[in-house]
């Protein structure tokens, strides 16, 4: 709908004789907000500035009646492009900073974390991206299901979202997938320290035709990265991550041991011991890549 409003701007306006420069000034914003609205990237049209296009473009409430469609879409256009691309991923590999991805939340706990953020506006539209969230989840019950390696910090385990049995049962939904073999869970315990991806959380997408797609994201912005050099940067980091974390078994010990609420945790190798290991890792040559279980895995290229 916001491509569509766009086109519409720019169609009236071209009609009218004006550039976005001219258009810009005379509805009161500086001419690359148009260039914004008619691209469909950016913040959306308020309902204000719909209005004030319309009777500048003699658009005869077009526009203002548009509006609604363009506001009410679910999610903004950083997080549809990202989620467009997850859609057809062969293989997804993330690291989460601070909250279950949303592929593995439970209804309650989903609920919880988007009820949070600037960009809610009301009950019908947490609803609406419940359900979104929710369905999305349901390629993981398909036979073609992609390939799933999740680092979790531990300030994931750790923070109650939801409240203790919202968070337990997220914690069980965890160990759950865990058992599907396409499914990887590491954690990245407290005593690693700093790392390369304290901002925010990250993900590197394997496509069909195996091209990758990488993308970055905060509480209320995200980045998605498509060209081939940058995205070989973001694959690299999030190798080292991997490398760094907890094995997935004794990952699995750690989740289990926040359901029990047990800070004190399991026998974990040190911090020095994994760098040590990790070191190890990132020195294979020839594009070689961890596999569950320690094995080596040559095939597929960055990321795989």
């Amino acid at each position: 709908m916001a491509a569509l409003f766009g086109a519409r701007v720019r169609k009236l306006r071209t009609a009218a004789g004006l550039t976005q420069a001219e258009l810009g000034r005379r509805a009161y914003v500086v001419d690359s907000r148009i260039t914004q609205i008619e691209r469909a990237c950016g913040a959306r049209p308020t309902l204000e500035l719909a209005r004030a296009l319309d009777e500048i473009l003699g658009a005869d409430s077009l526009l203002t009646d548009l509006w609604p469609y363009v506001y009410r879409e679910t999610f903004p256009d950083w997080s549809r492009a990202f989620m467009e691309y997850s859609a057809r991923a062969v293989r997804i590999h993330q690291y989460a900073a601070h909250v279950v991805p949303g592929l593995l939340q439970t209804p309650d706990y989903a609920r919880a974390v988007l009820s949070r953020g600037r960009s809610l506006r009301d009950e019908a539209h947490l609803n609406e991206r419940l359900t979104a969230r929710l369905r999305r989840q349901e390629r993981f019950r398909e036979p073609d299901q992609p390939e799933l390696w999740l680092v979790l910090d531990e300030a994931v385990l750790r923070r109650p979202v939801g409240g203790r049995k919202v968070m337990r049962a997220q914690l069980e939904r965890l160990l759950e997938a865990a058992r599907d073999p396409r499914v990887t869970l590491q954690v990245l315990p407290f005593d690693q320290g700093e790392h390369d991806s304290m901002g925010g959380s990250l993900t590197v997408l394997t496509l069909p035709d195996r091209t990758e797609i990488a993308y970055t994201e905060g509480a209320d912005y995200g980045q998605l990265i498509e060209d081939p050099s940058e995205v070989g940067l973001y694959s690299f980091l999030y190798d080292r991550l991997r490398a760094v974390a907890l094995p997935p078994l004794m990952s699995l010990d750690m989740i289990r041991s926040a359901m029990e609420d047990d800070h004190s945790g399991a026998s974990f190798p040190s911090r020095y011991q994994r760098r040590r290991l990790a070191q190890k890792q990132l020195q294979q040559s020839g594009g070689w890549r961890l596999r569950r279980g320690g094995r080596r895995d040559s095939g597929g290229g960055a990321g795989a």
